[in-house]
């Protein structure tokens, strides 16, 4: 199996286009035609890990946080980051990570952290904006369902739980096949009118090549009629944060003791308890303070995240209770959701679950 296999795969849960503006999610190091010889998955890649990797024969390495952020005029070795760039071309071994693409992807960070605190009911709380696309062409009538199935096949009709979502109106389309043409029906020079479907359908902005690709190649005609248009429409199965609710309210107590045995947390932040019960929990895995007025809008009991800021505790006590639970917390157990995928698709494919924490903030006890 190549490397490229197990990162199509990750692509397909997680697709590179959800990931934020500043990000650098993706190939980080290496060639992906190579054999795979298996996968350690990590949360940070530090020396260590490429070190794990290596002592089990692995060359393939999967984080959550890139190693790669900036541009590098050279590596010499100077820093933790141009060292693990050394050693891992040193040692063959190919570096890939999923970053806010799978922190936005449905199923991704945020579920996971809803998964551990046993959340129903989640869906994400900021939807992404600008997004969609509405795609309108015109098929023949005896190949509309030929069509319309290649089209959701290809990633279009998703409107939030629902799948093969599409507007179909019957009526005429008329046309004349010039000199040159090979048409489908009618004849060249004679004015042509034929029973057409117009198919309206919704889909991501990123799959937009994708589903022409597929509308040209199942198509009839040599000329297919279509039109993209971009919509404001939110996109309720991507974005940052997620919001859901507990089976069984808790206190705020039972709750922060929850947070701190699920993430083996060693020190939860908080501001000030004032005798809610929790039930509505919103949560953002990371450095996550910036959802908070969304989580406060949705008239959440808690907000949980990996870091807020000192100013961003003042005021809102009788608005939501804030935890702050760590940033490496918050997001250990993303190697799962890597696992998972893999697993799942490739069952008999080496993948270890890297031994290393790699959390550079340590507390005094």
């Amino acid at each position: 199996m190549k490397i490229k296999e197990i990162v199509s795969a990750l692509e397909r849960f997680a697709p590179l286009p959800l990931q934020d503006g500043f990000d650098n999610a993706g190939l980080q190091i290496g060639l992906t035609e190579a054999e795979a010889t298996g996968a350690l998955l990590c949360l940070d890649v530090t020396e260590s890990v490429i070190d794990e990797a290596i002592s089990l024969g692995y060359n393939l390495v999967i984080s959550h946080h890139p190693l790669i952020f900036k541009g590098y005029k050279s590596i010499t070795g100077k820093d933790y980051v141009e060292r693990c760039i050394l050693k891992a071309i040193k040692h063959d071994i190919v570096i890939y990570s999923a970053h806010t693409n799978l922190d936005n992807a449905q199923g991704g960070v945020n579920y996971k952290i809803a998964e551990k605190i046993g959340l129903k009911n989640v869906h994400i709380l900021s939807e992404k904006e600008d997004s969609l696309l509405k795609l309108v062409t015109f098929v023949p009538l005896e190949f509309a369902d030929k069509v319309r199935q290649a089209l959701f096949d290809a990633g279009c009709g998703h409107i939030g739980n629902y799948d093969s979502c599409s507007y179909n109106l019957e009526g005429e389309g008329t046309f004349r096949a010039n000199e040159g043409t090979n048409p489908f029906c009618g004849k060249v020079g004679e004015l042509h009118t034929e029973k057409e479907v117009r198919i309206e359908t919704i889909l991501p902005s990123f799959k937009r090549n994708t589903v022409l690709r597929t509308l040209i190649a199942t198509h009839p005609y040599e000329e297919p009629a279509f039109d993209f248009y971009s919509l404001k429409n939110s996109w309720s199965q991507a974005g940052a944060g997620v919001v859901g609710e507990l089976e069984n309210p808790l206190t705020e107590l039972e709750f922060l003791k929850l947070l701190k045995d699920r993430f083996d947390v060693e020190c939860i932040k908080h501001n000030q308890l004032t005798g809610r019960i929790i039930k509505k929990v919103a949560l953002c895995g990371g450095a996550g303070a910036f959802l908070l007025p969304e989580a406060i809008h949705c008239n959440s009991d808690v907000y949980i995240t990996g870091e807020i800021r000192y100013h961003d505790y003042f005021g809102h006590e009788n608005e939501i209770l804030m935890t702050e639970i760590g940033h490496y917390e918050s997001e250990q157990y993303t190697k799962e959701i890597f696992y998972s995928v893999i697993q799942s698709l490739f069952p008999d494919f080496n993948i270890h679950l890297s031994k290393i924490n790699t959390n550079p903030i340590k507390y005094f006890k």
